[in-house]
């Protein structure tokens, strides 16, 4: 006997038995009755009732002999039926009347004869299933294998979603961590002692190792009582301990859920009880008791939050100290730029003597020709001639000794006198030593005459002295001035060889003991930081300087190169001094580290910086040595910058 009863009414054998055989696949779950009157249809309601069926659906035909709608309507006022899903079979003669039913809410379905194969099978199975998903203590999956199973299955899942939600959404998130501890340890220990099978409940003595470090973990351990640290290996390969867990933590729950290995190594520190888990035991336990899963998965929730609020926490502290390593380091990196600075301006200071006094020397006899110029002027004929010498004497570029004497000798026999021939040829008058003589002729006195356009050379030469130490001032100052004022970090195309020069000129007092030889190759202006690079070009410059015998000889040469398909510029700077040792050539770029000799200024992290520079430039620094040799500092800088402060540690050949 099933609890639930199919009526079918109709007052044709034939219908009836073909309506049997359609039905059958359902009669292992429901008893169905085939009726052909009203009155044995009313005998078989009492006799349900008496045997406490419940009547799911009744299915009835209207036709001239048979008032089918009529009795399924009667259905409403009986207990045992009054639910039933009622569908009506009938003609298309009084179709109408039944659709005003159906409409009213009084059937749940109607249909029209002729019905075509298994119609009325996927009627039936459509409103049972509506029926028994409708008795929510029912068990729904009995019943998936007779009716709509997809239908089912997702009600049934349903309404389990709902009911962890439920629980999820439960007042548990208002208990306190040792409360809902508790509460899943009661529940975990009391399943396991009725039947432990796998020896979940277990007892550990110290040192005794749950989880290793990047190994598959296939456990879930459930703290019952003692300590248990977890450690994580640093890049040295030292064991960290990260976090220690006590009774209602978890280890291994991450690994456990996602199948990845394990992020660290737990060990029992003290004599520890634990609840040991794998998947089959914990999907067993967790379907066996439908209280326990909301309960441990708010539980297991707060471990990941917790674990999460660390991670969180030691994040903001790394940020808080690289902040406070960054603002120490550009500390630094200032204190460097000015102990450098400082070397640089003595020098400089030392080196602006000699343009400074040359300007004052120059300005003095400037004043005294210009005063000889005005109070004792030359003739009229002579001052046009006077203005063309001091104009040329402007720009003219120097004659050397000998190249007077050869001059000087060729025009002797025109002007009589070794003396004055040497200065018309100074003068550069010698090629028009005719108009010259004319002049003289003018005057009375070629002697005179040669004097008085002296005056005019004199005044032009002293201007150009005065223009070249003003302008050799004027290019030391520019080259100091980068270093007087912070980088305004922002990328600008330059010529690399411009700021290499620059540089230069502030080493000019250094180096005019040594030889300085440049080998430039055609380089495009390249994106760069210039002030930053300045401070690498000085680094670079000054250590070799350093580092030079009594004969130092500085080579810079540049070009462009391409390594692992990126086209970048190559700036050597050879010394010939002492060299560096190769044990020290992996040191030289590491903070307060140093290969200057004893007397020589340094903080120790010149270099350092300047690998720093070229990192967020995209480049690098190689360093070529031998001992009493030579020292060869290699600058890599990309032709593109595809990102300013780039890491370039991955894409460094």
């Amino acid at each position: 006997m099933n609890p639930y009863v199919l009526l079918y009414l109709d007052n044709d054998p034939v219908a009836v038995e073909k309506l049997r055989t359609e039905l059958a696949p359902l009669a292992t779950h429901f008893d169905i009755c085939c009726l052909d009157s009203i009155e044995e249809a009313e005998q078989t309601l009492d006799y349900v009732q008496s045997r406490e069926q419940t009547v799911a659906m009744a299915i009835t035909t209207s036709n001239g002999d048979l008032d089918g709608a009529e009795f399924l309507i009667q259905l409403d006022k009986a207990p045992h039926t009054r639910n039933a899903r009622k569908v009506l079979i009938s003609d298309e003669e009084n179709i109408n009347s039944i659709l005003n039913a159906v409409n009213e809410g009084r059937l749940d379905h109607c249909l029209t004869k002729p019905l075509a194969p298994n119609t009325l099978l996927d009627t039936v199975k459509k409103e049972l299933t509506t029926y028994i998903l409708g008795l929510k203590n029912e068990d729904w999956l009995y019943y998936s294998s007779v009716l709509d199973q997809p239908r089912i299955l997702d009600a049934h899942i349903n309404k389990k979603v709902s009911s962890y939600q439920a629980g999820f959404i439960h007042d548990f998130h208002k208990l306190s961590d040792s409360y809902l501890t508790d509460k899943v340890i009661g529940a975990l220990l009391k399943f396991f002692s009725e039947k432990d099978e796998t020896n979940a409940c277990r007892t550990y003595s110290p040192d005794h190792l749950l989880t290793v470090e990047g190994e598959p973990n296939e456990f879930l351990w459930f703290i019952v009582e003692g300590d248990v640290a977890l450690y994580k290996k640093d890049e040295a390969g030292i064991q960290r301990e990260v976090v220690r867990h006590t009774k209602g933590n978890i280890v291994g729950g991450m690994s456990f859920v996602t199948g990845e290995n394990s992020f660290s190594t737990g060990v029992t520190l003290t004599r520890t009880k634990v609840i040991k888990l794998d998947k089959a035991i914990f999907f067993q336990v967790m379907h066996t008791n439908s209280e326990l899963l909301p309960l441990f998965t708010n539980l297991l929730l707060r471990h990941f939050n917790r674990r999460l609020q660390r991670n969180i926490n030691t994040k903001l502290e790394l940020q808080k100290t690289l902040e406070s390593l960054e603002n120490a380091h550009q500390q630094l990196v200032e204190k460097e730029k000015m102990a450098m600075l400082g070397q640089l301006v003595a020098g400089v200071a030392h080196e602006l003597n000699n343009p400074i006094a040359a300007i004052l020397r120059g300005a003095e006899t400037l004043t005294s020709k210009i005063d000889e110029l005005i109070h004792s002027p030359l003739p009229g004929s002579h001052q046009e001639l006077g203005a063309h010498i001091l104009t040329e004497s402007m720009h003219a570029r120097p004659m050397s000794t000998s190249e007077i004497r050869q001059q000087s000798k060729a025009i002797i026999p025109k002007v009589g006198d070794k003396q004055l021939a040497k200065k018309i040829v100074q003068l550069d008058l010698h090629g028009d030593l005719d108009e010259v003589i004319q002049l003289g002729k003018e005057t009375g006195n070629l002697a005179n005459t040669i004097s008085g356009l002296e005056k005019y050379h004199v005044a032009g030469s002293t201007l150009r002295s005065i223009q070249v130490c003003a302008k050799r001032i004027a290019d030391m100052v520019k080259s100091l001035k980068g270093y007087a004022r912070p980088d305004d970090e922002k990328m600008h195309k330059v010529n690399i060889h411009e700021g290499i020069e620059d540089t230069l000129v502030i080493f000019e007092n250094k180096l005019k003991r040594h030889q300085v030889i440049k080998e430039y190759q055609p380089l495009p202006e390249i994106p760069c930081l210039p002030i930053a690079l300045q401070q690498v070009w000085t680094n670079l410059i000054s250590n070799a300087i350093d580092a030079f015998p009594d004969k130092g000889c500085l080579t810079i040469s540049t070009e462009s190169v391409i390594r692992n398909s990126q086209e970048y510029a190559k700036i050597t700077f050879e010394d010939n001094g002492h060299g560096i040792p190769e044990e020290e050539q992996k040191h030289i770029f590491e903070l307060n580290y140093t290969t200057k000799k004893e007397g020589n200024f340094g903080l120790g992290i010149g270099l350092s910086v300047c690998q720093q520079i070229m990192a967020q430039h995209g480049g690098w620094i190689e360093v070529e040595s031998r001992t009493g040799k030579f020292t060869r500092m290699i600058v890599w800088l990309p032709f593109e910058q595809n990102t300013l402060f780039a890491n370039t540690d991955k894409d460094r050949p």
